[in-house]
């Protein structure tokens, strides 16, 4: 079998997801000339490349003339992006391939090329590295591979040959495109281990066949590649196991809780009716420090905001997948949705961050806007620069062009800036207060002296371990979609996943500050936050792991972009989470203290 054949069998190549029907649907207008993707016999329908790149690096990816391929007699054209496309480094380009709607072709020539020394050194280097390309033909993805390594068990050596005729297997159904598909032909390579200068020959066939499948369906199949029956048979698995984990934890954390409550406030309830003078010991003697307003609230304020805003920007991509909004291969769309929902959300983050400010009786209001906005964007902004010098440096298709950094400024600065201000504005006008139930005292407590296993760094390590193991395996198949090569459809499975990862982080952060609050450690504001938000440490040390263990990737560029962005990701599930375990906290430890009687 050819390379370019087994090509479905490692299913599909990189994941790009929709921003939305009506997004879609302008894309494939602009992509294909018709709207109504119908063609009469004859038709000539644009084959795009889209780039090519090692295959075990999915993100180190090149524009497909940076190779010595044919081009059209009449000059490339670059096809417009969107600004979802260009994030994931498509850059569709016209190419010499004339597919005509329900035309065959046997042998056409494609051209005739002349290759130098320099051109055999890149294609060498490209066959080397297990280069594919990557096209759209009406807006459906292909694949194939340039080139084959063959090892000569005698010497020992390799010798490296590109495949000089493809074969393009399409179907249709009526007058729709449904599928394609390609193969390059094993008989018919030329070897470039040595040559300095050669003329080849590319040329191509076209075959069409007519398909019983409908329009509507025809990217089911790229849903079908992307996880095989027993690899959705793991995913129940994993969800009946983190929902048997949920039930555990929380039958096991009400159980305790409950019981211990109870007789904490039998306890003290008899002391109160004794009036007599008992030793000051267990949670309810903090009453006067456990409302104590945290160190740095400017900070505290900002991080629950953004952390606020980053679950709500959570909900919406939740719900738009939920509802069929993505689907496989509207290219750039899951981006463009990110880039968009964060910017639309930015007013919840000004607003929080305000609410939270103003009840710690804070006045420095602009330094509150100011760090809520670059709380999170500071460091993206950070990480972004590095990578995007890195691909600059790689010529890769992952380095943004200035234009589209200038619109992403454009967005900051008109949308997402002025909302967060606009949600600290409401924030200030806000009546809000914070009624404690109990009275805070002048001077804090002093705090007894605590085991290791009760400060901050293990406390958090026992924090994040039980919901990160709730979302275990599941990491592995969202790290196969987004560092690898599967395309990621089961919405519903990552959703009720992402419950059961809240539902955990609220529970184990609650017993943890019962805990704390019962050796009197009054200080559980900031290590609440910190123990919500460790499983966001755990999953970049899962990233490791994956880099390391499960995956092939290689090179300083793929690994800069690999932890670079995971990086960001983990920071934004930590101020999630964080936020998530502080609230269920002070839940918690409301409910508590109103329960007693505090003088």
């Amino acid at each position: 079998m050819s390379r370019g054949c087994m090509l479905s069998q490692r299913e599909c190549l990189l994941v790009v997801l929709a921003l939305g029907a009506a997004a879609g649907a302008a894309a494939e207008r602009e992509l294909l000339g018709s709207g109504d993707h119908k063609y009469k016999q004859g038709d000539l329908i644009m084959l795009y490349a889209n780039k090519v790149g090692p295959f075990q690096n999915p993100t180190e990816t090149y524009q497909y003339y940076n190779l010595p391929f044919c081009q059209p007699k009449d000059g490339k054209e670059y096809k417009t992006e969107f600004l979802g496309e260009v994030l994931e480094g498509d850059r569709l380009v016209t190419t010499p391939y004339r597919l005509q709607f329900r035309v065959d072709l046997e042998n056409a020539v494609l051209c005739k090329r002349s290759l130098k020394a320099e051109d055999f050194q890149k294609l060498r280097d490209a066959v080397k590295q297990d280069f594919y390309f990557q096209m759209f033909y009406d807006d459906l993805p292909v694949w194939g591979f340039i080139g084959k390594v063959e090892k000569i068990v005698q010497t020992g050596t390799h010798k490296y040959y590109l495949f000089t005729h493809f074969h393009f297997d399409l179907s249709y159904n009526e007058d729709r495109v449904i599928e394609i598909n390609v193969s390059s032909d094993p008989m018919r390579t030329v070897d470039i281990t040595t040559p300095d200068s050669l003329d080849i020959q590319f040329s191509y066939s076209v075959k069409w066949k007519q398909s019983s499948v409908t329009f509507d369906h025809r990217m089911d199949r790229y849903a079908r590649y992307s996880f095989l029956p027993q690899h959705l048979e793991i995913h129940w698995f994993s969800i009946i196991n983190s929902c048997v984990t949920v039930l555990l934890l929380t039958g096991f954390l009400a159980t305790i809780l409950l019981r211990v409550l109870k007789n904490d406030f039998v306890k003290y309830t008899r002391d109160d009716e004794m009036g007599e003078e008992q030793e000051e010991t267990g949670w309810k003697y903090l009453h006067g420090d456990v409302f104590r307003f945290p160190p740095q609230s400017n900070l505290f304020s900002a991080m629950m905001g953004v952390g606020a805003q980053i679950l709500a920007m959570a909900m919406c991509i939740f719900t738009l997948a939920l509802v069929g909004v993505f689907y496989p291969y509207n290219r750039g769309g899951l981006l463009s949705a990110c880039v968009v929902l964060y910017a639309l959300t930015a007013g919840i983050s000004g607003y929080v961050s305000g609410l939270f400010y103003k009840m710690f009786g804070g006045t420095n209001w602009v330094s509150n806007v100011l760090l809520c906005t670059v709380l999170f964007c500071g460091p993206v902004l950070v990480v972004f620069s590095f990578l995007n010098t890195v691909a600059i440096f790689y010529r890769s298709t992952a380095a943004l062009p200035f234009g589209t950094i200038v619109i992403i400024i454009l967005i900051w600065a008109l949308i997402t800036f002025p909302l967060t201000v606009l949600g600290g504005i409401g924030a200030k006008n806000s009546k809000v207060e914070f009624n404690a139930p109990c009275r805070t005292t002048k001077f804090p407590r002093d705090i007894p002296p605590l085991p290791w296993y009760r400060t901050t760094v293990p406390q958090m390590l026992m924090a994040g371990f039980l919901p990160f193991s709730a979302i275990y395996i599941e990491l592995y198949y969202i790290f196969a979609s987004i560092w690898g090569h599967k395309v990621y459809t089961i919405y519903s499975i990552l959703f009720i996943v992402f419950i059961i990862l809240i539902i955990v982080t609220a529970f184990i952060t609650v017993a943890l500050t019962y805990f704390q609050l019962a050796v009197e450690d009054h200080r559980w504001w900031w290590r609440s936050f910190l123990c919500g938000g460790s499983t966001g440490i755990f999953v970049y040390g899962y990233c490791f792991y994956y880099y390391y263990v499960r995956s092939d990737m290689s090179g300083f560029m793929q690994t800069s972009f690999f932890f670079g962005y995971n990086a960001v990701v983990c920071y934004a599930f930590f101020l999630m989470l964080g936020s998530v375990g502080f609230r269920a906290s002070m839940l918690f430890v409301r409910h508590i203290y109103r329960a007693i009687k505090c003088e």
